[in-house]
């Protein structure tokens, strides 16, 4: 089963730690309070450190915003309580991660005030971005192409280890959120495949809402290969793609031409 969270106000970051757990471990109470306990312990650290804090010493929390938005901080003391482990993916460590990403088992991403993490659940990948409506099914190929592409776009990604939890012991009926849900992967791709139906509308409103996630054409044509289930297919595509683009801009100066040669022959 999979456990999803769908956007809550701002909550972003409290869905993005559920999913990396998979279940309703935490609720935004459980973060506000992490971020309000990491405040007081480096206001503490600048009046022992320095004696001109008074710049820092500001009622204003540096680690959860007005809106709602948790640091990267918090985040990590938050998987700290299942000996989890948040690790920026351009850290040396990390370096396996960035080879060879499908033997990973978690990545949080974040862009401005969005948080959502990539998860491997019994062996598959699936996106848990809390913007959708269920989890995404990727393919190993497809995850590699994904998290160039959110680098290329500026995203921050961390690579998540440790011992993950083996399974959720609460029900969704004992959940203290109220927005998450358990999914089978057959429930997640109906519930997607529906939603792309009507997937125009939706990125209208979430171009209003969340604009920082609006795709690239880049980003756009990649999401129809997510889309097929070939993955040499997939790969025989993307690597088109990518050899065509000289090709298109030189024959874009030679086409031209030979069409005006052609267009009267046609018309007599």
């Amino acid at each position: 089963m999979l456990y999803h969270e769908v956007q809550e106000s701002k909550l972003c970051a409290v869905h993005c730690v559920n999913t990396v757990l998979q279940g309703p471990f935490f609720s935004e109470f459980d973060l506000a309070a992490l971020a309000s306990d990491l405040d007081t312990k480096e206001r503490q650290m600048m009046l022992e450190g320095t004696a001109s804090a008074g710049g820092f010493l500001s009622e204003e929390s540096h680690n959860v915003s007005l809106g709602g938005d948790f640091s990267i901080e918090v985040l990590q003391k938050t998987l700290e309580v299942w000996d989890l482990q948040v690790i920026p993916l351009e850290c040396p460590v990390a370096e396996p991660a960035q080879i060879d990403p499908e033997l990973e088992n978690a990545f949080i991403c974040h862009l401005h005030d969005h948080w959502f993490c990539i998860r491997k659940v019994n062996g598959e990948w699936y996106n848990f971005d809390s913007l959708y409506a269920a989890p995404q099914h990727f393919s190993k190929f497809y995850l590699s192409v994904y998290l160039d592409s959110l680098k290329g776009s500026g995203w921050s990604i961390f690579l998540v280890r440790g011992n993950f939890p083996k399974e959720c012991l609460i029900s969704s009926s004992e959940a203290s959120n109220g927005y998450g849900e358990w999914l089978s992967p057959e429930d997640a791709e109906r519930i997607t495949k529906s939603c792309n139906l009507t997937q125009a509308p939706q990125r209208n409103n979430m171009a209003q809402q969340h604009p920082e996630r609006l795709l690239s054409s880049e980003e756009t044509d990649m999401q129809m290969l997510s889309d097929m289930e070939d993955e040499d297919l997939k790969a025989a595509i993307a690597a088109s793609l990518m050899d065509s683009s000289p090709a298109i801009g030189s024959a874009e100066g030679s086409t031209p031409k030979t069409e005006n040669k052609d267009s009267p022959e046609k018309t007599a």
